[in-house]
């Protein structure tokens, strides 16, 4: 592990923004503050900002909150010139005394924490990587409004006039969306009403269901051509593989497969004190990753005979199934690292 104060002399910290971007520039070996700047985040602000960087002498590294955000446009403008970046998640709350909080003490507040950390984390990658997110976001955004959808119609169903609850009483999810997509209003009008409002919202859910599987298909044929082997991989299907290739996002980005399963937040904690030896559940990194590997965990407990030999020994040191699942997604991580590692 290597401090940042022993590879640069100047660290650059950079609260981005939507419109502007915050930056304030440090001497890496004391953390004093050199100046500030507040530039347009656009080419022309990129610019300005570089050169003012470059009227201070030594190496410097880039240290942007949030490269997946806001930053990306710098940090990829930055990676273009050959300048070293590295990413910082957002700043410890407890730090900021008497709730003093603005763009150039974040920026500020950033840089010098970067100095006291060992290992920052490499921006993800951009092209391919760029676009596979840019996919797997609209589908999720769709299954998540094809779930708000099929909730509003049930309650629906379940408060509509007489007329039309009794068509509707104890259908299941399918049977109810094509039965209101297929209606044709009759009755008073209130009725005619109601139910027009329920079939625009049954139609409505077809149609978010299309949708979230055209952007399946796409995703998969692009983890077809990229990354076959992932699909070869027990319980990892094209969404699994597609989320696990954007988190990695190319070799070199963890510094060890410790790494990965802590962004993944598989990794047990340590919570000992005094007599007592533990470790607690981690509840923090990417929760998508994270939902990932519990999908691999699920489908290798039902269908992988290893596994399932694994689950049995397990339960006769009385352990619980959640507990043993935890267990299987730390060592899941492991493997797929290593897969995704040796095949780049």
């Amino acid at each position: 592990m290597v401090a940042l104060t022993q590879t640069t002399e100047l660290v650059v910290g950079v609260d981005p923004h939507k419109h502007t971007h915050t930056a304030a520039i440090i001497v890496a070996s004391t953390g004093g503050l050199l100046t500030d700047l507040t530039v347009s985040a656009d080419p022309d602000g990129f610019e300005s900002l570089m050169t003012t960087v470059q009227r201070y002498s030594g190496t410097r590294c880039w240290v942007i909150e949030g490269c997946g955000q806001w930053g990306r446009g710098l940090a990829a403008w930055l990676m273009a010139r050959d300048e070293t970046v590295r990413e910082i998640d957002s700043p410890r709350r407890a730090a900021r005394r008497m709730g003093k909080k603005d763009d150039t003490i974040d920026a500020l507040r950033a840089a010098r924490e970067a100095i006291g950390r060992n290992n920052l984390a490499e921006p993800r990658g951009l092209g391919d990587r760029q676009a596979l997110a840019m996919l797997m976001s609209a589908r999720r955004s769709a299954v998540q409004m094809t779930g708000d959808t099929e909730r509003q119609l049930h309650a629906a169903a379940a408060t509509c006039p007489e007329p039309l609850a009794r068509r509707l009483r104890g259908l299941k999810t399918h049977r109810l969306v094509t039965l209101c997509a297929q209606w044709r209003p009759t009755g008073d009008n209130v009725t005619q009403s109601i139910a027009q409002t329920m079939r625009r919202m049954a139609r409505r859910i077809l149609e978010l269901r299309a949708e979230a599987f055209a952007y399946k298909q796409r995703i998969e044929a692009w983890v077809r051509v990229c990354r076959p082997d992932l699909l070869d991989l027990v319980g990892v299907g094209p969404i699994t593989a597609a989320q696990l290739l954007m988190t990695w996002s190319h070799r070199g980005r963890f510094r060890n497969e410790a790494a990965f399963a802590m962004l993944a937040g598989v990794a047990p904690l340590p919570a000992s004190s005094g007599l007592i030896t533990r470790h607690r559940l981690n509840r923090r990194g990417d929760r998508q990753l994270n939902a990932a590997l519990h999908v691999v965990a699920i489908q290798r407990q039902r269908h992988d005979a290893r596994t399932q030999a694994y689950f049995e020994k397990r339960r006769a040191e009385g352990k619980s199934d959640r507990e043993i699942r935890r267990c299987l997604k730390r060592y899941i991580a492991r493997d797929l690292f290593r897969v995704l590692e040796k095949t780049a």
